[in-house]
């Protein structure tokens, strides 16, 4: 099957999440950790970095921001994608990572049109990467 093909539910769902934010408010980075990302976050579940943990960060936050972002995205490591919550929005998703990022360190601010746009071209070049390497996305 196709790469797209398996991915395209989590990419039109996050479409959708994007198209329905008038209809919910949306999250700050710390409510999407605190609902989402602390149950690995919070201890290390599979090596996910900690939250704080600036020694487990520092070669993350190394990499830019969108490509980081975009990365978690898709799914990274054990880490699934939309980080196994597919009701946030790519903004949501993008504070999430912004904030964890900043308690380690980073000096990263929550994503503009400008940072959104960057993330959503990054996103497309790692389905890219993955589908040239014939590798399966988490």
């Amino acid at each position: 099957m196709p790469l797209l093909a398996v991915l395209w539910p989590t990419l039109a769902a996050a479409g959708l999440a994007l198209a329905a934010d008038g209809a919910r408010a949306q999250m700050s980075g710390q409510q999407v950790y605190e609902t989402s990302c602390a149950s690995c976050h919070a201890t290390g579940v599979a090596d996910a970095p900690k939250f704080g943990d600036k020694a487990k960060w520092a070669k993350l936050i190394e990499e830019p921001q969108a490509q980081l972002t975009a990365h978690g995205w898709i799914g990274v490591r054990a880490m699934p994608p939309v980080g196994g919550n597919a009701n946030l929005s790519l903004e949501e998703f993008s504070r999430g990572v912004a904030y964890m990022a900043r308690a380690a360190g980073a000096r990263w601010a929550d994503p503009d049109a400008q940072m959104m746009a960057a993330i959503k071209d990054e996103i497309i070049k790692r389905i890219e990467e993955v589908r040239r390497a014939g590798a399966k996305l988490p």
